[in-house]
């Protein structure tokens, strides 16, 4: 069985097909199959909003730097983000850390 795309509108993973459709049962958004193979990955914050590169996000965890003493405190701003693919999929610059790698789900779209 293939594993649908979730649904570009809501996230909603739920999608289902309905001939060259993908239709998403809780927000009724209607979509291609073929432009959803051809659109690249999709990264979404902690709330489900899409992040692009060059965003604005805030921290909303308290995060340890590993080999560190520093905290990366709750509500940290983090300007100009750049989306990589892997585990930690957004790499930045935090004033008074330096460069860093974080998990999209920890942090919000400013």
């Amino acid at each position: 069985m293939s594993e649908l795309p979730p649904c570009p509108k809501c996230a909603c993973v739920y999608t289902y097909e309905d001939g060259p459709l993908l239709i998403c049962p809780e927000c009724a958004h209607e979509w291609s199959a073929e432009a959803a193979a051809e659109s690249g990955p999709v990264w979404r914050d902690a709330n489900g909003a899409e992040l692009v590169d060059g965003d604005t996000v805030t921290v909303i965890k308290d995060l340890k730097v590993k080999g560190s003493s520093l905290v990366v405190k709750v509500g940290t701003k983090v300007k100009n983000i750049r989306l990589v693919e892997g585990d930690h999929d957004i790499d930045c610059r935090i004033d008074g850390v330096g460069a860093m790698q974080l998990k999209s789900e920890f942090v919000k779209k400013a």
